[in-house]
Order: structure tokens, then C-alpha cells, then sequence
């Protein structure tokens, strides 16, 4: 039997690829390219370049393969994009979601480990941010999630699906030898962005605030190393393998580093000067995001591994420095 990840050439896709494949587990991948990368999934794994919501497509992958249960990566993921075309992220995501599932329910496949974010809580009332807490999304993207993991449940109890839903906290790092990282067209998220300085692809970094109620003033943010994500993939996998009911987790590591101490880590792993520039506040940043993920370690018996915030850089570093145009090098 195998596994099929949607999203599978994405950043944290293709890392549970691998990961999954060093375990012995058979994968196909489809994806539709649109952010993920060819060259990122090894070539003797079985890959569909198709879209999520395309219905034939997906009926045909699953004729194609005794599909046990689906990992669902694929999803517009920029907040700021999210506000901007709102109707994008509804199709995309949501309506992905409803494909899949019909598509699903025609192949008899009951098992799915959903990729979902944080951004379902919108701005906390607590840190540590737990699961039963309050889900009031603050944009289209954080919505879409909160969307699909309402449709997995009422779906799921009608066809019999059981699911696993991961709430992301903020993931970062590559795989350790430098073979696979993180490439994105577009980039928002911080840990490359630093990097960008000592590839010279930037002057500086811009740090969007120092006046939070935070120990130096920045914003304070949860990391989970990729691997470590992946990790949590084959566990939730695995728990449903095992009769495990439908159930949602937060994963992160309950450390919180702020963004003036994760420029003293890429410095320290990069043995290079990173400048920075102090400016305003961001409308809608939160100044601190903490995961509560006692959940996951107590069910899943998921612990993150990589929990040093130099080392998580370090293996950034480590890819993007070899892959300084990221795939395209």
C-alpha cells in the first residue's frame, strides 16, 4: 500500500517525502509545480504534475495505486496575498479540500493527515497557545485552514474518513546534508530571509518592530525544525494506522525565540555579520506565538529533536549557501 502526499514537491512536502521514504514507506507524489519543485522529489517516486482540484486527475491517481491514506500539503499560504485575493485562497484551499475528499470517498481511502497553521487562532488570548482555544482566523488564508478542518469533520463522520489535523506553529531548517531546503518565489519567512544577508542578496534585515512587550523588544515566534515536522507526519500516519480517532494537534517546540535572538544564532552559525535595521511595527503582529503541543507529545509521542535554534539555522545554511538561487543552482 501507499502513501500519497498532495504538495509533495513543497518545502515541507518534499522533506516528509524523504523522510518517509528513508522508513521504508511507498510514496506518490502529485503537485502542481505552481511553488514546489520537480527536483526536490527523487525521480523513482511516482509523480503526477496535476492540480488538487482537478477530479479526474485525482480519480486517477487512486486508480492507478493501492492508496492507503493521503498526506494534504497543497495550500496558498501568504497572509498578506490571502487579504489581497481572498476568492484565490477559497478555491485553492478550500475547494482542493472538497475535491480530494469526494475523490477520496470514491476510492474508499480513509486516512488523512491534513497540514494545517496556526493562523487558525488568529491573536491569542493565552501563550501558551493550546488546542481547545479559540479559533478566530484575522485573514482569508488563517480561514481557509479553520474552513477545512470544519469540512474534514463533517465529512469524515458521514464516509467514515479519519483525520489528523497539524496546526504549524513556524517551521524552518533543510535536511542536514544539504540536499533539500527551502525555495520559495516569494519569500516571507524569516529564517531565509536573514540568510539572504550573507549571500549578499540583501544589504540588511529589517526588523519590524522593537518596542514589543517582549525581553529585547521583538516579536517572540515558535520554530520546529522540517524534519521534525515530517517526523510528526509518519506519527500521525501511523496513529491513524493504528484505529486512532480523528483528532487535531499543535506542533511546536513551547520555546519561544525572538527575532533579535535568532539573528545572534544565524550569526553565530554563518560565522558572518548580519546589519539590521529597526523598523515600525507590522499591523496585526502578534508579540508572542507560543505553541502549547503537550498533545502531540502525549498521543503521537512526538518530541522535536532539533531543538537548538543555532543548529535549526545551521542546516539552513547548510542548503542555501550550496543552493544559493535555491532549486534553480
Amino acid at each position: 500500500m501507499a502513501v500519497l502526499i498532495c504538495g509533495g514537491a513543497g518545502y515541507i512536502g518534499s522533506h516528509s517525502v524523504k523522510y518517509f521514504l528513508e522508513r521504508g514507506e511507498d510514496v506518490v507524489v502529485l503537485d502542481n509545480l505552481l511553488t514546489g519543485h520537480r527536483s526536490a522529489v527523487p525521480e523513482s517516486v511516482p509523480f503526477y504534475e496535476a492540480d488538487v482540484r482537478d477530479a479526474r486527475a485525482m480519480d486517477a491517481v487512486f486508480a492507478a495505486h493501492p492508496i492507503e491514506a493521503v498526506i494534504h500539503f497543497c495550500a496558498c499560504s501568504l497572509v498578506g496575498e490571502s487579504v489581497e485575493e481572498p476568492l484565490k485562497y477559497f478555491n485553492n484551499n478550500v475547494y482542493g479540500m472538497q475535491v480530494l475528499m469526494e475523490s477520496m470517498v470514491r476510492a474508499g481511502v480513509t486516512r488523512l493527515v491534513f497540514s494545517s497553521s496556526a493562523a487558525v487562532y488568529g491573536e491569542p488570548e493565552r501563550v501558551p497557545i493550546r488546542e481547545e482555544d479559540e479559533t478566530v482566523p484575522t485573514n482569508p488564508y488563517g480561514e481557509s485552514k479553520l474552513m477545512m478542518e470544519r469540512m474534514m469533520r463533517w465529512v469524515g463522520q458521514r464516509h467514515g474518513i479519519r483525520y489528523v489535523s497539524l496546526r504549524y506553529f513556524n517551521v524552518a531548517g533543510a535536511w542536514e546534508d544539504g540536499s533539500i531546503g527551502e525555495d520559495h518565489r516569494n519569500e516571507t519567512h524569516l529564517v531565509p530571509i536573514i540568510l539572504q544577508v550573507p549571500l549578499k542578496q540583501r544589504s540588511h534585515l529589517t526588523v519590524f518592530g522593537d518596542d514589543y512587550p517582549t525581553p529585547d523588544g521583538s516579536c517572540i515566534r515558535d520554530y520546529v525544525h522540517v524534519k521534525d515536522l515530517a517526523d510528526a507526519h509518519l506519527l500521525a500516519l501511523n496513529y491513524l494506522r493504528n484505529g486512532g480517532e480523528s483528532e487535531i494537534f499543535n506542533l511546536g517546540s513551547g520555546e519561544g525565540y525572538s527575532v533579535k535572538e535568532m539573528l545572534t544564532a544565524a550569526r553565530a552559525a554563518t560565522g558572518q555579520d548580519i546589519p539590521v535595521r529597526i523598523g515600525p511595527r507590522r499591523v496585526g503582529d502578534p508579540a508572542r506565538l507560543v505553541a502549547e503541543s503537550q498533545r502531540a507529545r502525549r498521543v503521537l509521542g512526538w518530541m522535536p529533536r532539533i531543538t537548538r535554534m543555532e543548529d535549526i539555522i545551521a542546516s539552513a545554511w547548510n542548503w542555501h549557501r550550496s543552493h544559493p538561487e535555491g532549486y534553480g543552482s
